[in-house]
């Protein structure tokens, strides 16, 4: 057992790998122990992970910027992970002061930390929930969040944690239902599609952790988008979603692993 720090909520287990603590290390950060950091460098050995998480995270900002410019000025982000450089509120902050978001994650040194960080932000939350409850979610969001307004509801690069036995496509249906006419979805996937026998590498160390993944096709990605209006690019690779720069892209948009798509409540 490693020595705990005083950032660790009781009753956390951290020689059990968890995905947020291993984005975070993978992202640079230092809410990691020794199990996150042993499974992801086992990931990068097979996978491109670090790659992974930095051109998700471009994409997240993105994506916020996009929204923001198009009027939203509420974010509801679904298993928002470890705060880190970049955050929601800190982007959509940028080009709208006075926006609103509440974090959700269901792993307490994720919220710990948001907690202590979002001190004084007064239009700023995080929950201590799981994403698998909408009604229990966006009831509690509602103290921050005006339901009869749009939302920007951020689901970026979490949807693999949840298998098919929890139906993720009909979880999202049930937040997309609680949002007024004019809001947004945006998510990321991880997908197998262009690196398959790495992914599955990638499936088998996972397997390890608190949060297995289940990495999805183009088309299951597509189903999750049931019922709204996609915007343009459609449903790319993270990289190739309203890229800023040709470097963005780099040559090889396939290796990013994971697709990006938004779309639009009519």
């Amino acid at each position: 057992m490693v020595d705990r720090v005083s950032w660790v909520p009781e009753g956390v287990n951290v020689d059990v790998p968890s995905s947020a603590r291993i984005y975070d290390y993978l992202l640079g950060g230092g809410h990691n122990f020794e199990a996150d950091r042993e499974t992801a460098e086992a990931l990068i050995k097979v996978l491109p992970v670090r790659d992974m998480a930095r051109r998700n995270r471009a994409y997240l900002r993105r994506v916020v910027l996009e929204l923001a410019d198009l009027g939203i000025r509420q974010f509801l982000d679904l298993g928002s992970g470890i705060p880190t450089v970049g955050n929601v509120h800190e982007v959509a902050h940028e080009a709208a002061p006075e926006a609103k978001v509440v974090y959700v994650d269901f792993e307490p040194v994720a919220i710990t930390h948001a907690e202590l960080m979002l001190a004084d932000e007064p239009n700023v939350t995080a929950l201590l929930a799981d994403l698998r409850e909408p009604e229990k979610v966006v009831a509690q969001a509602r103290e921050l969040l005006d339901f009869s307004q749009p939302i920007g509801l951020l689901v970026v690069g979490v949807l693999q944690f949840i298998p098919d036995a929890d139906d993720p496509w009909g979880v999202l249906s049930r937040y997309v239902e609680a949002l007024s006419s004019g809001s947004y979805l945006a998510l990321s996937h991880f997908t197998a599609d262009s690196m398959p026998a790495a992914m599955a590498a990638g499936k088998e160390i996972f397997a390890k952790t608190a949060e297995p993944i289940t990495p999805r096709t183009k088309a299951q990605v597509t189903d999750m988008l049931s019922g709204l209006e996609i915007v343009e690019p459609g449903i790319v690779f993270t990289p190739e979603w309203r890229p800023e720069t040709p470097e963005d892209v780099g040559t090889d948009p396939s290796k990013a692993n994971l697709y990006a798509a938004v779309g639009r409540k009519p």
